[in-house]
């Protein structure tokens, strides 16, 4: 990743905030568990998103791993520590959900860049981002039903909106481990990159969304959240209010001088 001006910050729940431009770096970072998961960090997650969703000069958000892993996915040893308690396991899935939940709900394009292990909940949480770059040492595993359990982080849905229905089913129920280049076939990963090279495109595409309006990147995220679960009558409702909005906001403004002045819009 290319040196940023803006300094970096590492929480003690082993997430790692740092700025590239007009983009916000977050990295798991725990080595020794190939940075396994915890609600520690998912609440930093949040925390962090939340702060995003408040300041203007952000474009995107990029999340990745440190040391040639995304994530090994949750703490097999912390669950098992807990079997037997519901609510404390309850607790800690709502966690990892809210994390999900908040980053599909936020205005900017929030983009995985994946080296090595994607795994469990780090899979999850790598198939909830809005694009998905990959380099062809990921590996992209849901193994849930090896040690007796069924997935969560949103992996059930992502796949079956993702993939036809016995594809995802097919993964699901044998556990399998998927290569970067079977995602990126099936159209999962937008970007295949060489080894160590995700999170350098991960920043290049990022920088390419800097440069549309960010009111627009924000409505089209909306848009497409629900598009397939509503009646084609209210997505065309909602679609045209979109637009309306948005050719009246003042990046509407510049975006038609810049095409009567024959320049490059400056969107803000």
């Amino acid at each position: 990743m290319p040196e940023s001006s803006a300094m970096s910050t590492t929480l003690p729940a082993e997430l790692q905030i740092s700025r590239h431009d007009s983009t916000l770096v977050l990295t798991l970072r725990d080595p020794a568990s190939r940075n396994a998961l915890s609600p520690a960090i998912y609440a930093a997650a949040i925390a962090a998103l939340d702060d995003a969703a408040r300041d203007p000069t952000l474009r995107a958000i990029v999340l990745t791993g440190a040391d040639g892993h995304f994530s090994g996915g949750g703490n097999l040893n912390q669950l098992a520590a807990v079997r037997g308690q519901p609510e404390v396991q309850a607790a800690r899935v709502d966690a990892l959900h809210g994390w999900i939940a908040a980053m599909r709900a936020h205005p900017l394009p929030v983009i995985a860049a994946v080296e090595g292990a994607a795994a469990g909940a780090g899979c999850s949480l790598a198939l909830a981002c809005d694009l998905l770059v990959a380099s062809t040492t990921a590996r992209f595993g849901l193994a849930y039903g090896r040690i007796g359990a069924s997935p969560d982080g949103g992996a059930v849905q992502a796949l079956m909106q993702l993939l036809p229905r016995q594809q995802a089913l097919e993964w699901l129920w044998l556990a399998q481990v998927r290569s970067a280049a079977d995602l990126h076939r099936a159209g999962l990963v937008n970007r295949l990159t060489d080894p160590g090279q995700a999170l350098d495109e991960a920043l290049a595409l990022a920088a390419s969304l800097a440069h549309f309006a960010p009111n627009v990147i924000a409505s089209v995220k909306r848009l497409s959240a629900d598009a397939a679960a509503l009646p084609l009558a209210t997505h065309l409702d909602r679609e045209r209010d979109a637009f309306i909005a948005n050719i009246n906001h003042d990046n509407g403004g510049e975006g038609l001088a810049a095409w009567r002045e024959k320049r490059a819009p400056q969107f803000r």
